[in-house]
């Protein structure tokens, strides 16, 4: 599952090479880690070094406070808690 990380960065102006020197990573690394399945902690660098949220980079459709889970592809709707 490719995350949105090409969008956002497309947005942003960047290239997915430009985020890998931001992160200290190699590209192949970023690569690889946005085509698998990313750990949260992974998801959580990207993020920040994108200056989004998390769930920005698993939303692929644009159903508001809907996530897709990066390991089994299934859709989570967020729920505010009281």
């Amino acid at each position: 599952m490719m995350l949105r990380v090409q969008e956002i960065c497309k947005q942003q102006g960047i290239t997915m090479q430009d985020l890998a020197k931001k992160m200290g990573v190699t590209y192949q690394a970023l690569y690889a880690a946005v085509s698998g399945n990313p750990t949260i902690g992974k998801l959580g660098e990207i993020a920040k070094a994108l200056g989004v949220g998390i769930t920005d980079l698993l939303n692929e459709d644009k159903e508001e406070n809907t996530v897709v889970c990066p390991h089994c592809g299934k859709k989570i709707k967020l729920e505010k808690g009281e």
